[in-house]
């Protein structure tokens, strides 16, 4: 599975590509999206926007992995963090690629086995994992190809044993309906 992790934000967007399977994966790429904070919001959004459409068209990924937004102490960071990981979801959606959001801890814990790793942890084991001598740069970038990771080995088995569920759940014949509303 092809994988294009975004870690959100209107400075620095970081983009990792993986092509994974649970248990393996091989860097394809790794960079940043930047924008100048002297520039409106509007304007931030677009280059973002435009930039993540070129790695769309490059990598043709099968799944996008966008880290969810948190709070966080300065709120204001918080919205733009959580405006740049609307336009990643908008622009998976326009070219029909699954997207899902994974929070840090999630990530945290399927790189380093701890959804309380620091920053440097979750870096160490990006470069060990993906076999590299350094985890990539910036730290951002580091932090996509995680996101991007992560969604290689449990995203798409997490997205199967959610649909199956909701499929089992939810009834199919007017029978089943009647049967799960305890209408005789």
């Amino acid at each position: 599975m092809l994988v294009m992790g975004v870690d959100p934000g209107l400075t620095r967007c970081g983009i990792g590509v993986v092509i994974g399977t649970p248990g393996r994966a091989e860097l394809v790429s790794a960079g940043v999206i930047r924008t100048s904070p002297d520039l409106d919001i509007a304007r931030r959004l677009l280059q973002i926007e435009a930039g993540l459409e070129e790695w769309i068209a490059a990598h043709r990924p099968d799944a996008v992995a966008v880290e969810r937004v948190f709070a966080q102490h300065n709120v204001t960071t918080v919205i733009g963090t959580a405006q740049a990981a609307g336009v990643a979801l908008l622009v998976a959606a326009r070219h029909g690629i699954p997207a899902v959001q994974h929070t840090p801890s999630e990530v945290k814990a399927a790189i380093s086995g701890s959804g309380r790793a620091d920053k440097a942890q979750v870096g160490t084991m990006v470069a060990r994992i993906l076999k590299l001598d350094a985890a990539p740069k910036p730290a951002d970038a580091a932090d996509a190809v995680a996101l991007a990771i992560c969604h290689a080995w449990r995203g798409s088995a997490s997205a199967r044993l959610a649909a199956a569920a909701e499929a089992t759940a939810r009834p199919r014949t007017w029978s089943q309906v009647v049967a799960a509303r305890g209408v005789s």
